[in-house]
C-alpha cells in the first residue's frame, strides 16, 4: 500500500513537506485536504489569492456549488465575509456550526447547514498578504488551540509556497479553466483574472518540450480529456492553435492489438490510484507504427475515488517508424514503481486481464452504491465510454440505480438519457440478449425501427443524449433478471465478435456484483430496522423536561448491535434515564440487549435506586447463557427539585451543560460492566440538575475515531457543547427544537465518516425552569 493512502500516515509535518513541493494553488488546496488532519472535511473549502487590483479572487475550491462560485468568486477585502475578516484581522476567523447556517455564504441560498465549522486563515509572508485559505471542519464546536496551531502552520506553508511561485513563475497560479485539480479540487480564475493561465514554471514547460514529450490531462468527473499540441503530433494528429485540444478517443489512437491491454492497465491504475506506465503502438497513416510510452498518475480525492489523470507521452522511436520492429508490441503495464513486461501478450489474454481488473474493482464493492461507484470510476474510463447508465429491476420495473452513477455536472442530461433509453434497455433485458449499435446499418434501419428499438438519440450528435455508439447489456444473475446497463460512446465504432464477448462477460460480472450488493443492502436494512424496533419509537412527554435522542447503526457488516436507550416514567414522579451497550455486533448481542432492557426496566419500576438496579441487572446477565457483557448508565431525576441519582457500569460518564456554558463530565465513579463481577456493588452518586441545565448520555460510538485519541475526541465534543450553550438562547424559549438541533450537531462527525464501525446512541435531557 502506498503510505500516502493510509490515514495513519497523515501528519502536519508530512503535509507541510508536500505543500512545499506543490506547483499550483489547486494542488496546494488538494494536498491540504488529502494529507492534512482528517477533521478537515473538504466540503466548502476554498483558496483565495489577492489579484493586482487588491481583490481576493477565488483560485481553487472543493465542494462549492456553482452559485457560490458565481457570487463569491471575487471578495472585497474591506467587506464582512469570512475571507475578508481573516485578512483584516490577520488571524484565523472562525465561524461556528450555528453561524454557518446564518452567515456563510448565504442562509437563503441553501449552502449553510449549521453542521460544520468554517475557518478562514490569512496567508501572509513577511507582512505581505498573499491570500486566504478557507477550510470546512468537522468540529462540532470550539476548535482546540492545538488544532488552530496546525491550521495556521498549514496556511503559513501555503503562503510561503505561493509567494515563491508568484515570484518565480511570473504567472497566475490557477489551472486551465474547467480542468479538475488534485483531490477533486475545482480551479477558479487566477488572480490576474485569466482563466486560461497556466500553472507550471516556464522552465518546466520548456524542459518538457525540449524532451519531445507531450502532456495530457483527463478529468474523470466530467469526462473531458485534453492533449497539448506535442501529444497530438506524436500520434499523428493535427495540432490546433491556441492551447490544448480535446483528445481523440483511445480506440482511434492505440493499435487494435494493444487496446485491450492498455484498457486493462488503465483499469488497474484507476482501481488503485498513483503512478502508472503503459507502452503501446500507434498506427501511422502512411503505414507502420510508432511506439509510445505513456507515464501518468491517477489522482484520488479524499474518499479514495479517482478524479484526474495527468501525465506525459513520449516517442520511444524518436520519430522513426519501426514498422515490424520486434519490440513494437511490447507493453509495460505497471501501477506505481515496478515495471513488468508483457511481450507477446495475445489480444485474448489482454481482454482477460481487463476483465480481471474490472472484476477486482467490483469484488471490493459491498453495497449497490459501491458497485455504481466502481462502474463510474473504473469501468467507464477503462472502456473509454462517455457515460454508463444502470437500471435495476424493482417489482417488475426498471428503475435507475442512483444518481451516483451519473455524477458530475451532466447529471440532468444523463438522467434524461436514462429516460430516453428505457425502451431499448427493457428490450435487451426481456430477450436476455445484448444490443450493440451498428453504424453502417443504422441509416438503413432507422426508418423502419420501432420506437422501443431505436437507440437513445436526441440533442447534438455525439453528445451525451446522442451517443455515436452504444451497447445495452442485460444483467442476469442465477437465472434472475437483475437489471440493464447502457454504455454510450462519443465516437462511432464497430463492435467485433471479441468486443461483444468482452462486454457480455462484463455484464455477467456486473450482474453478480449487483445481486450480491442488493442482498447485502437488504440484510443491512432489515438488521437496522430490527434494531430500531427494539428501541423506543418515541420518547414519552414528561413534565419538567425536554428530551431528544438519536440512534445510528453501524455501516460495517450486516450484523446488528446492542446499543439501547430508554426514558422511564417512574411511579413516584421521578424520571429514569438509561443508556447501554452490549458487547458485539450480532444477533446474540441484540437478543441480550432486549433481555437487559426489559430486566432493567422491571427493576427500576419496582422502585430500586440506580445502584441496586444495576447490581440486579448484572446478576441477571451473569445468569444468562452468554459470554457477553454490557456497559450501562442509569440515573433518576426528580423534576421538582432537580435531585439526580446515578450509577455507572463501565459506561462513559454523562455530561452536564450548565447555564453558564460549561460542559463537564459528572464525577461518577463506576463499577465493572454488567455481567463481569455480579457480586460487586455499584457506587451511588447524588447530584443536582438546576433549571436550564442539559444532560447528555451516549455510547462510545459517538466519540470513538480510529484516527484520533479517545480522550481528545471527548474533549472536542465538550468544546462543541460549550459553543452550543453559548449560542443557544433558544433553549429557554424552544427547548425541544434546540435539543433536536444539538442532537444533529453531535452526530455530524459520525455521519461524515467514511465508515462507522460501531453503533451510536445518545439521549439529551434538559430541565425546564418550571414544571408544567
Amino acid at each position: 500500500m502506498d503510505p500516502r493512502s493510509s490515514p495513519t500516515a497523515r501528519s502536519a509535518m508530512r503535509c507541510v513537506r508536500l505543500l512545499l513541493g506543490c506547483t499550483s494553488a489547486a494542488e496546494l488546496l488538494g494536498t491540504v485536504l488529502a494529507e492534512g488532519p482528517g477533521w478537515i472535511t473538504g466540503e466548502g473549502s476554498a483558496l483565495y489569492l489577492l489579484d493586482p487590483g487588491g481583490m481576493l479572487r477565488l483560485t481553487a475550491s472543493h465542494g462549492l456549488p456553482d452559485w457560490a462560485h458565481e457570487r463569491y468568486s471575487v471578495v472585497d477585502p474591506a467587506g464582512e465575509l469570512p475571507a475578508a475578516m481573516a485578512l483584516k484581522l490577520r488571524r484565523p476567523y472562525l465561524l461556528s456550526p450555528e453561524r454557518t447556517s446564518v452567515d456563510y455564504p448565504n442562509r437563503n441560498a441553501g449552502m449553510g447547514t449549521g453542521m460544520v465549522a468554517v475557518v478562514a486563515l490569512p496567508m501572509i509572508v513577511d507582512e505581505r498578504p498573499i491570500g486566504v485559505l478557507a477550510l470546512a471542519l468537522a468540529h462540532r464546536g470550539t476548535v482546540p488551540r492545538r488544532d488552530l496551531d496546525v491550521l495556521e502552520t498549514l496556511a503559513d506553508a501555503c503562503a510561503h509556497r505561493l509567494a515563491y511561485l508568484l515570484e518565480h513563475a511570473g504567472a497566475p497560479l490557477a489551472p486551465r479553466n474547467g480542468g479538475a485539480a488534485p483531490n477533486g479540487v475545482r480551479p477558479g480564475p487566477g488572480p490576474g483574472g485569466d482563466p486560461a493561465a497556466g500553472t507550471a514554471h516556464p522552465l518546466l514547460s520548456l524542459a518538457v518540450r525540449a524532451a519531445g514529450h507531450g502532456a495530457f490531462e483527463r478529468d474523470l468527473v466530467t469526462g473531458e480529456t485534453y492533449w497539448d499540441a506535442q501529444a497530438l503530433r506524436l500520434v499523428g494528429r493535427p495540432a490546433p492553435h491556441g492551447g490544448p485540444a480535446p483528445a481523440p478517443d483511445l480506440d482511434l489512437v492505440v493499435h487494435p492489438e494493444d487496446l485491450p491491454d492498455v484498457q486493462a492497465a488503465l483499469a488497474e491504475a484507476l482501481a488503485t490510484g498513483g503512478p502508472y506506465r503503459i507502452r503501446y503502438r500507434v498506427p501511422r497513416r502512411g503505414g507502420g507504427v510508432i511506439r509510445i510510452e505513456e507515464t501518468g498518475e491517477v489522482m484520488l480525492d479524499v474518499h479514495r475515488r479517482p478524479v484526474r489523470i495527468s501525465g506525459l507521452i513520449a516517442d520511444l522511436d524518436h520519430g522513426r517508424a519501426p514498422g515490424g520492429h520486434p519490440d513494437a508490441g511490447r507493453l509495460v503495464r505497471t501501477a506505481r514503481d515496478t515495471e513488468a513486461a508483457a511481450g507477446g501478450t495475445s489480444a485474448a489474454g489482454a481482454r482477460s486481464a481487463l476483465l480481471l481488473a474490472l472484476t477486482g474493482a467490483l469484488s471490493r464493492a459491498v453495497t449497490v452504491r459501491d458497485v455504481t461507484t466502481a462502474v463510474t470510476d473504473v469501468a467507464r474510463p477503462a472502456f473509454g465510454a462517455a457515460s454508463i447508465v444502470l437500471d435495476l429491476v424493482d417489482e417488475g420495473r426498471l428503475l435507475p440505480v442512483a444518481h451516483t452513477v451519473y455524477g458530475g455536472p451532466r447529471r440532468t442530461e444523463l438522467t434524461r438519457l436514462a429516460d430516453l433509453s428505457e425502451g431499448v434497455m427493457q428490450r435487451a433485458l426481456a430477450r436476455s440478449t445484448p444490443l450493440f449499435s451498428e453504424p453502417a446499418r443504422r441509416g438503413r434501419r432507422r426508418g423502419r425501427a420501432r420506437d422501443h428499438e431505436r437507440p437513445p438519440e436526441a440533442g447534438t450528435a455525439g453528445g451525451p443524449l446522442a451517443p455515436a455508439a452504444w451497447a445495452v447489456l442485460p444483467l442476469v444473475a442465477s437465472g434472475r433478471q437483475v437489471g440493464s446497463c447502457l454504455i454510450t460512446f462519443g465516437t462511432e465504432r464497430v463492435f467485433s465478435r471479441e468486443d461483444r464477448t468482452l462486454y457480455s462477460a462484463f455484464a455477467g460480472i456486473l450482474a453478480q456484483s449487483l445481486e450480491r450488493a442488493r442482498l447485502y443492502d437488504t440484510h443491512h436494512h432489515r438488521a437496522t430496522e430490527l434494531q430500531r424496533a427494539m428501541l423506543p419509537r418515541t420518547l414519552p412527554r414528561l413534565p419538567g423536561i425536554a428530551t431528544a435522542a438519536r440512534y445510528l447503526p453501524s455501516t460495517e457488516g450486516m450484523q446488528i448491535g446492542g446499543d439501547w436507550y430508554d426514558l422511564l416514567e417512574l411511579p413516584d414522579g421521578r424520571i429514569g434515564l438509561v443508556i447501554g451497550d452490549v458487547q458485539g455486533h450480532n444477533a446474540e448481542a441484540t437478543a441480550v440487549m432486549g433481555q437487559l432492557r426489559s430486566g432493567l426496566r422491571a427493576y427500576a419500576t419496582d422502585g430500586h435506586d440506580p445502584a441496586a438496579t444495576l447490581a440486579r441487572t448484572s446478576r441477571l446477565l451473569a445468569e444468562l447463557d452468554t459470554e457477553l457483557f454490557a456497559t450501562c448508565l442509569y440515573l433518576t431525576l426528580d423534576p421538582a427539585d432537580g435531585t439526580l441519582r446515578a450509577a455507572r457500569a463501565g459506561h462513559p460518564a454523562p455530561v452536564r451543560v450548565s447555564e453558564d456554558a460549561r460542559a463537564v463530565e459528572l464525577e461518577l465513579p463506576g463499577g465493572p460492566p454488567l455481567g463481569v463481577a455480579p457480586d460487586r456493588p455499584y457506587p451511588l452518586v447524588v447530584e443536582h440538575l438546576t433549571p436550564g441545565e442539559t444532560l447528555l448520555v451516549y455510547t462510545d460510538g459517538l466519540v470513538e475515531d480510529r484516527e484520533e485519541d479517545y480522550d481528545e475526541s471527548v474533549q472536542r465534543m465538550l468544546g462543541g457543547l460549550e459553543l452550543w450553550a453559548r449560542n443557544a438562547g433558544s433553549v429557554r424559549l424552544e427547548p425541544g427544537p434546540a435539543l433536536e438541533r444539538l442532537a444533529d450537531l453531535l452526530t455530524l462527525n459520525v455521519t461524515e465518516r467514511r465508515s462507522r464501525p460501531d453503533d451510536v446512541a445518545l439521549l439529551l435531557l434538559h430541565r425546564l425552569s418550571t414544571v408544567h
